[in-house]
């Protein structure tokens, strides 16, 4: 009886003890920390401010348009991009002037009458408004014409020899000098037609630079009739070999006096705008 009675004890206690367990492992003690939780908080993420996209070189303009004065003329001009730092550019430019003179006795009527074509490709170096602009300047039709013509009765000289025009048949005659037709350029320049800055349409383009066009070449004709004085020995200007060859002397002295103007001088100003 007293061995089942100590059986019986320890079993209680150990139900007790299984029991107290249980209840250890479901709750936290006063100093416990707490148990973590299944909805914590997920780690903060690190965010990048966003950049500002580079501009779309379509949307910063493909074709800029200019006036512009020069010495060549008047003159209007277009460009587009070909880099971030080059653009091609093409221009044409007009210049009328006219003015009477005597030389040797003959009068002449001149017409200065510049139309030219220009090309550039122009270069940004620093990738600002400064460029360089090699390119090709070409002449349209004839610079610098003249018509000449010497009254009846009236002396005048050709290459150094002197002549009267004949009263019935008086000397006329045309004049033209040229210039290469095409003429290498080099410009230096301050502004962009087409610039690369967003929202920048206006631009006010300064350059200078020269052309080179070789030596100018006069050409001079002459048709009616010459005297060695009033109404003495009257030939046709056309058919004496003489008169001829003074004609050339006169066109060789005339291009003498210009063999120095081999460069022109390009200064102009203009205003553009980009599209």
């Amino acid at each position: 009886m007293q061995k089942s009675m100590s059986r019986l004890l320890v079993f209680g206690c150990s139900l007790l003890v299984l029991i107290g367990s249980r209840g250890y492992g479901q709750s936290n003690g006063p100093n416990d920390p707490p148990a973590a939780s299944a909805t914590a908080d997920a780690p903060a993420v690190a965010v990048t401010p966003a950049t500002k996209p580079s501009p779309n070189p379509s949307s910063i303009g493909r074709v800029g348009v200019g006036v512009k004065m020069s010495l060549l003329g008047a003159g209007i001009e277009v460009a587009t991009p070909v880099t971030q730092r080059t653009n091609v550019r093409a221009g044409f430019n007009m210049f009328n002037y006219s003015r009477t003179f005597n030389k040797d006795g003959i009068a002449y009527n001149g017409q200065i009458g510049f139309k030219t074509v220009e090309a550039h490709f122009d270069i940004f170096p620093l990738g600002g408004r400064f460029h360089v602009g090699p390119g090709v300047l070409a002449y349209l039709g004839d610079p610098v014409t003249a018509s000449a013509a010497v009254p009846g009765g009236q002396s005048f000289s050709l290459g150094g020899t002197s002549y009267v025009s004949d009263s019935a048949v008086p000397v006329t005659g045309n004049g033209k000098i040229n210039f290469n037709r095409a003429a290498p350029m080099f410009t230096l320049g301050w502004g962009n037609l087409v610039s690369r800055r967003e929202g920048s349409h206006i631009s006010i383009p300064f350059e200078i630079g020269v052309a080179y066009q070789g030596s100018p070449k006069a050409t001079l004709n002459l048709a009616g009739n010459v005297c060695d004085s009033p109404g003495v020995n009257c030939r046709n200007v056309a058919t004496d070999s003489g008169v001829q060859s003074q004609i050339l002397s006169e066109q060789t002295k005339i291009n003498n006096s210009m063999s120095f103007f081999k460069l022109y001088p390009i200064i102009s100003i203009g205003f553009g705008y980009k599209f």
